[in-house]
């Protein structure tokens, strides 16, 4: 449910190919997520709007078309929040990106989470842990996603070595632990920037077996489950 195509400005596919490698994959729900207009080079908000267009039925599986927009102060405020432009996403991820929020305290940073989390319009954070926000109060991020019924991210990009977040792996595992004490259901990306890394979880799949990750709390095969989270059941 977090990939990007050539829209975002940094990724490799077009929408055409996307859709068609989730198909030959056999999903059953696939989404695509644009960057918000505060990451360099990618679409102008007028795209947003114009997102009704695309089918959103493609033979067995279900496109949706959402948007990863920019948390960008420590208020949780997001990029783009004028409803003429959210009406048109039918699900928002909101994340800590370094281009476009600058690392703060550990309360200003947790702050910042929590803001975007208690946004009604916002039901996945993704890679809390990448390393963007250096310190925060990951517990208290956990517990308010339960509260609220938003969707953590497992994110297998923010994983792979090449990327040197060098954070990321124990407080990822952090965030299962806590997950799994607070009976919060997490949801594993692949944040695909070109159509082969699609469902590719080769790095998460490890953590999830180093915290004995409960199948029941892993939302990518229950669909049903996901669109009743974000409204769309």
């Amino acid at each position: 449910m977090h990939t990007h195509t050539i829209m975002s400005g940094h990724a490799m596919s077009t929408l055409d190919e996307m859709v068609s490698q989730a198909q030959s994959l056999g999903l059953r729900l696939f989404g695509i997520t644009e960057h918000g207009p505060a990451i360099p080079g990618t679409c102008d908000p007028l795209y947003f709007r114009n997102m009704y267009i695309v089918p959103r039925q493609w033979g067995d599986m279900r496109l949706m078309m959402g948007a990863e927009l920019n948390i960008i102060d420590y208020e949780g405020h997001l990029d783009l929040e004028d409803p003429a432009y959210l009406n048109g996403m039918e699900y928002i991820i909101a994340g800590l990106h370094s281009l476009c929020y600058t690392d703060g305290t550990r309360a200003q940073n947790t702050d910042a989470l929590l803001g975007a989390i208690h946004n009604p319009r916002v039901n996945i954070i993704s890679h809390p842990c990448d390393g963007t926000a250096s310190d925060f109060d990951l517990e208290a991020i956990v517990r308010a996603a339960k509260q609220t019924g938003t969707l953590l991210e497992l994110n297998s990009s923010s994983l792979n070595p090449v990327r040197h977040k060098h954070l990321a792996h124990t407080l990822f595992v952090r965030m299962l632990e806590l997950s799994k004490q607070y009976d919060n259901p997490i949801l594993v990306s692949s944040d695909a920037h070109f159509r082969t890394y699609i469902a590719d979880y080769t790095y998460a799949l490890p953590l999830l077996a180093e915290t004995n990750f409960p199948d029941s709390l892993i939302i990518n095969d229950k669909p049903d489950l996901f669109l009743q989270m974000v409204g769309k059941g």
